[in-house]
């Protein structure tokens, strides 16, 4: 090398050290980029990873000349702050275009408190009083019942005699079947998971440790089993149900930490307004095989593959639900606005009928006259409308799938034309649902598979209550308190729906 430069013109010479420290710079540029995209990298993977594990809150030293809080507002500052106060709350109490009071329930206690004049008002006559209500309530009280049973014997101490205990919930439990019956309700009605109900206790400085409240919440739920036992055999006789499924995760304790994807089947007798959860850890339809396998009449579902199997059996008549035809139509609205709307015209004039029949309070024999004066022309109507579109579409567009789903559920969607009694839609069983689906958004998962089949239990129970608007914390205390003694015979008197006969 050092031969081949000896031999270059001077001019050469300088050409050649000019581009070798050229690319010495561009090398030593290139590097110091690299060593720049490297240190970013690494200092944002640190960030990171202080988010992921790292504490989240940091020490910090600032400037020690910085001054020191707490910072002082000035006087004229605080003035101005206490006239805008004192404005803010004249205007509360005022309360300017006030409408009214709400009416207050006739069925609660008063407390009466009396207000007089000040002053001496001997030589004054009342003539009269105004009198202003105000809502008010009190934290959960809790108190000891002491039952004290006093012993007797004969003079010469050969008979003794005591009362009897009276029949408690948990035998030799010390909660009440008003505690057990707030706890339950808070749990699966409110949902407020146990942990939590143990902090309210903690309030009080009542020390109960969660094994105890979890005890009792299971030996609670074990004496309802008897009731939900008679109320699974009522169902199963029941010629018209309404069936759904709904998932609820439960803890596996064949996976340590895992959960496994359970479903509550839940089945509902509008003609008597009961409803029934049934836990199971499948959607197969083997689950449903303990009610609907010997089921006979009408069975109303959505168009899961598993309830067309049954619906397909001599003794049943399969009905469709309208609400989900009309969801398929709703999607379809941006793929084929024009046949989208059509149909979902059609089916508002359906709805429309079972409105006014609702408010009406129709009998079922009117309603199914209506049905085949109005409601039967338009169904017809729509079905020779999709058959001869249906050749036109795709039928993986939106709309096509649409036409599918009604076209193939045809006789099943006209089916409730039959009877006066018999719902357009699943909404009902939907409704009785709905309080699972916030439940999960707060206590997640069941903790076994035993503990979702006791609260299928409960949920079956306190969605009657709703149906029938029974208070489902005074119909539970009365059931876990009477359940016991009661005759086997007069179980059915327990139900939700005969509560309100029973209190009368």
């Amino acid at each position: 090398m050092e031969t081949a430069l000896e031999n270059l013109s001077k001019e050469d010479l300088i050409k050649v050290i000019s581009g070798r420290d050229e690319m010495i710079r561009s090398l030593s540029k290139d590097s110091s980029s690299k060593d720049e995209k490297i240190d970013y990298l690494e200092s944002q993977l640190a960030m990171y990873k202080r988010m992921q594990f790292g504490q989240k809150r940091e020490r910090f030293e600032g400037d020690p000349n910085q001054t020191m809080l707490p910072f002082q507002a000035e006087p004229a500052e605080v003035e101005l702050q206490q006239e805008i106060i004192k404005e803010k709350i004249e205007y509360t109490r005022k309360r300017p275009n006030h409408k009214g009071r709400a009416k207050l329930p006739a069925h609660l206690p008063v407390e009466e408190i009396e207000i007089y004049p000040e002053g001496d008002l001997s030589e004054m006559v009342c003539i009269g009083k105004e009198i202003t209500d105000e809502l008010e309530c009190e934290p959960a009280k809790f108190y000891i019942k002491r039952y004290i049973r006093y012993k007797y014997a004969a003079k010469d101490g050969s008979n003794v005699s005591i009362a009897e205990l009276p029949e408690r919930v948990i035998d030799k439990g010390i909660p009440g079947p008003s505690l057990l019956a707030m706890i339950l309700a808070d749990k699966y009605l409110d949902h407020l998971p146990l942990y939590r109900q143990k902090q309210r206790f903690a309030r009080e400085k009542i020390q109960i440790p969660s094994s105890t409240i979890e005890g009792w919440t299971k030996q609670a739920l074990e004496k309802l089993e008897p009731l939900y036992e008679q109320l699974i055999f009522d169902t199963k006789s029941k010629g018209y149900l309404q069936v759904d499924e709904t998932p609820i995760k439960v803890l596996d304790s064949d996976k340590k930490g895992a959960t496994h994807q359970g479903y509550y089947w839940v089945y509902h007798a509008p003609l008597d307004g009961t409803v029934l959860f049934d836990y199971s850890p499948t959607r197969g339809g083997i689950a449903a095989v303990p009610m609907l396998g010997n089921f006979k009449g009408y069975l109303q579902t959505d168009g899961y593959a598993v309830y067309e199997k049954y619906g397909k059996k001599k003794e049943v008549i399969h009905l469709a639900c309208w609400a989900h035809a009309r969801r398929e139509f709703e999607k379809a609205l941006d793929n084929d606005k024009e046949r989208a709307e059509k149909a979902l015209l059609m089916i508002q004039q359906l709805y429309a009928l079972e409105r006014n029949a609702k408010d009406d309070a129709l009998s079922a024999e009117r309603i199914k006259e209506l049905r085949l004066e109005v409601s039967l022309p338009i169904i017809n109507e729509m079905g020779k409308w999709i058959f001869e579109e249906i050749k036109n579409i795709l039928p993986k567009s939106q709309i096509g799938k649409a036409m599918g789903y009604a076209y193939a559920r045809w006789d099943s969607l006209s089916a409730y034309l039959y009877d006066g009694s018999l719902q357009i839609d699943n909404n009902l069983i939907e409704n009785a649902i709905r309080p699972i689906a916030l439940g999960r958004k707060t206590y997640l998962f069941a903790g076994s598979h035993e503990a979702a089949q006791r609260a299928a239990m409960i949920y079956s129970f306190f969605a009657i209550c709703k149906k029938h608007e029974v208070n489902p914390f005074q119909w539970l205390k009365n059931t876990v308190r009477s359940i016991s003694p009661i005759n086997h015979k007069n179980l059915k008197d327990l139900y939700p729906q005969n509560y309100k006969r029973i209190i009368a």
